[in-house]
């Protein structure tokens, strides 16, 4: 008996423990060796994993990506060009240290805006940095204001700029989901990617890096990065990058990576490497491949929602013919998801604009909007349009208008007022007749007693003919003319 009552109790613990467990599409985190990391979808921005991504840390060198940022606003807005040359001053070196990354600018150097930016971007240079922020602004401090406004433009709630460079200082932080939105701000300009993807740039001035090709730090692409490790970190489908490092920092990575559709935005922050934890292996890239190979062995873009699905039917009051409209997508929905994300989970809620819809209604008419959501995340929202022309009812229409009219109170009103008239002057006209006729029957009656009267009144006349004396003559004839002939 006691194993029948024991069997419940394992029965009930097995369902606890299977409520409690996690939902299918509940991923295992990749395993990073960093302090902060983010992976976020390029197309929507959408964050498919984080790390500590909103915590303040030092940026080391991924602050030159707002540097640059500011010159590529600059260049698209036609105040520099790249052909430029800019004069350095006094200040190109403030705020460096010793071993900071440069290219050997020298105060009154000519350096042209394009190498300054090559520079930056491919070799890190701290020089170029500060050259290039006081030709924009007439000074360095001031070139340092507009990135923090900048920051703040982009929605940046956990990063100051204190220098261009980004050599540690107080005051000088960021975090890796703001070093994110920099990145894809900046990724919105060609001139960009096209840098970022450069493996290998000869400087125009000969001045500049000594004279020497700049090599990109990017081993991701670059086999003969200073970082390559004998081409080890190389990624198929890697796109640009900004690398980074100080001792604050450790080693940095932001950078882009696609496969198959999938583009995906990679920052790896407070990474291991030779010089704070003296091995070979630089895990700033190694972190940035594992979050690539995570995002694309487990996210796939999908299609919530197709252009020619009818969402919604609704009745169109006043419609010639069919008196439906179908609501269709504007457009397809596709969002990049958890490929183990089952579709019942994704969840559609539709808003309409009225509840009521009276026709005509062309086709193409927005009518609502729907919202595609799983868990809580909204992966896309589309309007809602009719598919085609909904035509007016004449018939309808006056049918409608007739009875509106007729619903108000002053025309209710004034429609008894006419049917009390108008019986009043049918009662009148009823009248009228009858009295009418009877005054007709009364002139008859009279008239005819009065012909009567005069008939009784008239005496009758015989008349004898001479010439025939048993034939009568009738004297009411008129004998004038006889009298008249014997007068002559």
């Amino acid at each position: 008996m006691k194993k029948f009552r024991i069997f419940p109790l394992v029965l009930i613990f097995c369902l606890i423990l299977g409520a409690a467990a996690p939902t299918a599409w509940a991923l295992d985190d990749p395993k990073l060796n960093g302090q902060a990391a983010v992976l976020v979808d390029l197309d929507s921005g959408r964050v498919l994993y984080g790390y500590h991504e909103n915590e303040q840390r030092a940026p080391a060198s991924l602050t030159k990506v707002m540097t640059v940022l500011l010159a590529l606003e600059a260049l698209d807005a036609g105040r520099i060009s790249l052909e430029d040359q800019v004069i350095a001053q006094d200040d190109c070196r403030q705020g460096m240290e010793d071993d900071s990354s440069n290219i050997g600018i020298t105060p009154g150097m000519s350096v042209s805006v394009k190498d300054l930016l090559y520079g930056i971007l491919l070799q890190s240079a701290c020089d170029g940095c500060n050259v290039l922020g006081r030709y924009l602004a007439g000074s360095i401090g001031g070139y340092v204001d507009l990135m923090n406004q900048k920051a703040a433009e982009l929605g940046c709630e956990h990063t100051h700029f204190a220098n261009t460079h980004g050599m540690s200082a107080e005051g000088h932080y960021s975090s890796a989901y703001d070093q994110a939105l920099i990145f894809m701000e900046a990724l919105k300009y060609p001139l960009f990617s096209e840098i970022l993807v450069t493996t290998s740039y000869q400087p125009e001035s000969p001045n500049v890096y000594y004279g020497e090709p700049m090599g990109n730090s990017n081993a991701l692409i670059n086999i003969t990065s200073i970082y390559s490790n004998g081409g080890r970190y190389l990624y198929e489908g890697a796109g640009g990058g900004k690398t980074g490092y100080t001792r604050a920092a450790g080693y940095c990575l932001i950078s882009t990576a696609q496969r198959n559709g999938v583009r995906l935005l990679a920052v790896a922050m407070g990474c291991d490497g030779q010089l704070n934890a003296q091995i070979e292996d630089y895990y700033n890239f190694i972190d940035s491949r594992t979050l690539y190979d995570w995002g694309f062995d487990n996210f796939s873009y999908r299609t919530l929602l197709s252009a020619n699905e009818v969402v919604e039917r609704l009745e169109v009051e006043l419609a010639e013919g069919e008196s439906v409209a179908m609501l269709r997508p504007a457009e397809d929905v596709r969002a990049l998801l958890p490929n183990d994300l089952p579709d019942e989970a994704i969840r559609r809620d539709v808003a309409l604009y009225g509840t009521t819809l009276t026709a005509p209604i062309a086709a193409g008419t927005v009518l609502g909007e729907i919202r595609v959501s799983a868990d809580g995340v909204v992966y896309g929202t589309t309007k809602l349009v009719n598919s085609s022309a909904i035509e007016l009812s004449r018939n309808a229409y006056l049918t409608q208008r007739l009875g509106e009219i007729l619903s108000k109170g002053w025309v209710i009103a004034l429609i008894a007022v006419l049917l009390v008239f108008t019986l009043i002057y049918l009662i009148l006209v009823i009248r009228y007749r009858r009295l009418r006729r009877r005054h007709l029957r009364e002139r008859k009656r009279i008239e005819k007693l009065r012909r009567e009267q005069e008939a009784a009144k008239a005496k009758p006349r015989v008349s004898y003919d001479l010439a025939r004396p048993d034939e009568r003559f009738d004297f009411s004839a008129d004998m004038s003319e006889f009298f008249d002939d014997d007068k002559k």
